[in-house]
């Protein structure tokens, strides 16, 4: 196909290869670069995915000229280093959640992409899912009536040897940026509006991070939204939205959602099935390159002050726990 769009990625962790999974699915995606800290890493990444080119640096990455747009797959404490850089060379910038450590670098990055007049966005999954854009139309459509409630939970057990990412406070580790950006974000995208009072609660672990928490958000007519995230639970991972009229269920949102039931009087009045196609995060490239042949330098499915208002939500929550990390001290 002509005129693919020409991919880069910086990292090459566990995200980044599904990642590169994505992209070979799509007849319009052309993997041409990716970068590790170690060129033999990168070399292998490389030949494993079929990228004809690998580099030892990032800088290396956002300075070759036959990329279009970089996806980041580093630790959220270097997100607003590596999409600045990338940004700066005049590459389109597909960054993993959580978008930052805290708005104010959210801030920033978002500064830096309207100033250099190139294409931005928080890679959140649950945004692009064929299901969930038909669930917003049941929304849209008054199925439910009025919204009243959210109900959503993120939750994993998971086993991290020492030192790892997912629990270091050091990279940004910990349930609310790794999993709790998935029910918040899930919430502001139901109501589209900032929450009027925010409040939670959570528990910081052995590794100085926390491993779970609960938020409930406040709107300005009266709407909430109960979200819990945990690194070390075990949890059904449902959402709930619930309203005047009625509710819908959505069955494992946040890992691969194919299923949303409509429940009106007590009785199942509709039901969605949709399958999805490779591993989902081809649904997150698909947008990035449809706003970049449109010419738009955000996606209005993630759009980029929607996610500054995600990182100052987290960063509410969390103040009064004490959670703070590295980067927070750079402010």
């Amino acid at each position: 196909m002509e005129n693919k769009i020409k991919w880069g990625i910086l990292s090459t962790g566990h995200i980044s290869k599904k990642f590169a999974d994505a992209l070979a699915i799509l007849p319009d995606a052309e993997l041409v670069a990716v970068a590790s800290r170690d060129i033999t890493t990168a070399r292998n990444f490389a030949e494993k995915y079929n990228a004809p080119k690998a580099y030892g640096t990032y800088e290396e990455l956002a300075d070759d000229p036959d990329i279009d747009v970089i996806y980041i797959g580093t630790p959220h404490t270097f997100h607003l280093e590596n999409s600045v850089m990338c940004m700066r060379k005049g590459k389109a910038v597909l960054c993993e959640k959580a978008f930052t450590i805290n708005a104010a670098e959210a801030r920033e990055m978002v500064r830096v992409a309207r100033e250099e007049n190139v294409f931005l966005m928080e890679a959140m999954i649950t945004r692009h899912v064929p299901l969930i854009n038909k669930v917003l139309t049941w929304i849209k459509d008054g199925r439910i009536g009025e919204v009243r409630i959210v109900r959503a939970s993120r939750c994993a057990r998971g086993i991290f040897p020492p030192g790892a990412r997912q629990m270091n406070p050091e990279l940004g580790g910990g349930s609310l940026l790794d999993v709790g950006v998935y029910v918040i974000s899930f919430a502001s995208m139901i109501f589209q509006k900032t929450p009027v009072e925010t409040t939670g609660v959570g528990h910081i672990g052995d590794w100085g991070s926390d491993d779970q928490g609960i938020a409930i958000l406040k709107y300005d007519n009266g709407a909430m939204a109960d979200l819990s995230f945990a690194l070390n639970t075990a949890a059904v991972n449902e959402a709930y939205i619930f309203g005047t009229e009625g509710y819908i269920k959505i069955e494992d949102v946040f890992a691969v959602p194919t299923r949303a039931s409509l429940v009106i009087n007590k009785a199942e009045a509709d039901v969605l099935s949709e399958p999805i196609i490779g591993n989902a995060l081809n649904y997150e490239a698909e947008e990035v390159m449809r706003c970049i042949k449109a010419g738009l330098k955000e996606s209005p499915l993630m759009p980029l002050d929607e996610s500054i208002q995600i990182m100052e939500i987290m960063d509410n929550i969390r103040k009064p726990w004490g959670l703070v990390y590295s980067n927070d001290k750079r402010e």
